[in-house]
């Protein structure tokens, strides 16, 4: 790969790069220790009431995602009509700085749900918006067979940073509530009080700090490229409905773009419900208690790391199309396995009482889950590339956020609906395997090779 500079200053390709890795690195633990394994269980704790808990917690990520859906291509079209990224990721990065260490107030005996969910939805907003600009600048970072490399390589630097942060939080920082000790047994580091539960609360500070040192590449090595015929922001503002007007207008007539949008509506959502009812399934129908759940994460994430990078080499030699059908086949079958593992029996086959292997079963789907959600995520970016037109690459990966959030809810009800009638949780599942049912046949209309994007604007 190239990697002479962009110009006589500028920083070279290959910094350009490792500098947008960097990233993934940066905000990977926004989901790691905030979303699932630190903050969402701390916020159960202090509420005493998983209900509420739950629908406290539903409500605050459900509305973030309700303003990301509706201002994400907007937003998109603005920095494309001006050419502009970085200050946009500027402006969602402090969101993301701001938001994540508020959370450090959340305090057990001062506790204001409210202000703790704005918050929490502040930072969440400026991460999953930061990633739409950031994932808009892939196309300027090599051709159509490097891209898909970049794409998993930055993947997995991804989950590599989310672990490392989950097994600092873990070991050193936050407390057991009834022994106040760490994992290792140890008080919290810093001299945290572990009565005021600060060793856990300290995960918004460590989250913000890590996201704002794991930038410093980013904003030292990546830079704009605008295009020719970029205006001002002044006039972008006023542009870019009208200009999302036309693209949602022409959109119909984008046969594989449109088809590409909804089969990953449906598999996108599916993989998010693996991810969400996963603990909860594993919990429910093994008995799993926190630290078997912590086992089966941290053997996700590193899955994960791995098989999107082996996947970005994949995407690289035979483009994303045959890296997503073969993982959302894989998925499928994950989704109808997970139905036969229970207690009394595994894939049909009686267990002893107290036998091990519906724990190792399980293990190994939740490994399955990570390799194929790490690959699965890090190819549909890259086939976004290939399908958007180059000069409206930030407005596509809007118009792909609003398709990830318009039907987040498809999972979580069906699987809540089908574990209602039924009264299984094994039959619960069942509507993810539909799910990524439906985005392989939409697969169908896609067009694997997509549009091409000039070599040039490699720069």
């Amino acid at each position: 790969m190239e990697t002479t500079a962009t110009s006589d200053t500028g920083p070279s390709l290959r910094k350009r790069i490792w500098g947008w890795w960097a990233f993934d690195w940066a905000s990977q633990p926004y989901n790691t220790l905030l979303l699932t394994f630190i903050f969402g269980p701390y916020i159960n704790d202090l509420l005493g009431d998983g209900t509420q808990a739950q629908a406290a917690w539903g409500f605050g990520v459900g509305a973030a995602g309700f303003l990301i859906a509706i201002s994400a291509p907007f937003l998109g079209a603005m920095a494309d009509l001006s050419g502009r990224r970085l200050p946009f990721i500027w402006l969602f990065s402090v969101m993301y700085v701001v938001g994540a260490f508020g959370l450090w107030w959340a305090a057990p005996g001062d506790f204001n749900l409210l202000l703790t969910l704005i918050l929490f939805a502040v930072g969440l907003i400026g991460m999953e918006f930061a990633t739409i600009f950031t994932n808009s600048m892939l196309p300027s970072l090599g051709n159509r067979e490097e891209i898909g490399r970049i794409s998993g390589t930055g993947f997995a630097w991804g989950y590599v940073g989310g672990l490392i942060a989950l097994v600092i939080m873990l070991l050193f920082l936050a407390e057991n509530p009834e022994s106040g000790k760490t994992l290792l047994g140890w008080d919290p580091a810093f001299g945290l009080d572990a009565s005021a539960r600060e060793g856990t609360r300290s995960v918004g500070p460590l989250t913000a700090i890590w996201f704002a040192v794991g930038m410093i590449p980013f904003f030292l090595w990546v830079r704009d490229t605008p295009p020719p015929g970029a205006i001002g922001m002044g006039q972008a503002l006023r542009g870019a409905w009208p200009s999302l007007k036309v693209s949602l207008k022409r959109l119909p007539s984008e046969r594989p773009l449109m088809f590409y949008l909804a089969s990953s509506m449906f598999y996108r959502d599916a993989l998010n419900g693996m991810y969400v009812f996963g603990g909860i399934y594993a919990a429910g129908v093994l008995g799993w208690e926190v630290v078997d759940v912590g086992i089966f994460g941290i053997l996700a994430i590193l899955t994960g790391a791995l098989f999107a990078w082996l996947g970005g080499k994949m995407d690289g030699a035979l483009g994303p199309k045959p890296v997503i059908v073969l993982n959302v086949i894989v998925l499928t079958l994950v989704a109808l396995a997970v139905v036969f593992v229970s207690r009394d029996s595994v894939f049909g086959i009686p267990v002893a009482e107290g036998s091990s292997a519906p724990d190792v079963g399980f293990y190994i789907l939740g490994a399955f889950i990570g390799a194929c959600g790490g690959m699965l995520q890090s190819a549909s970016r890259t086939m976004l590339v290939r399908q958007a037109y180059p000069d409206r690459m930030t407005e596509a990966f809007g118009l792909y956020a609003l398709a990830g959030k318009a039907t987040s809810f498809i999972a979580p009800l069906s699987i809540g609906f089908m574990t209602q009638i039924s009264g299984s949780q094994q039959i619960g599942v069942v509507p993810l395997v539909v799910l990524f049912l439906i985005g392989l046949i939409l697969l169908f209309w896609v067009d694997p090779i997509g549009r091409n994007f000039e070599d040039e604007g490699v720069a």
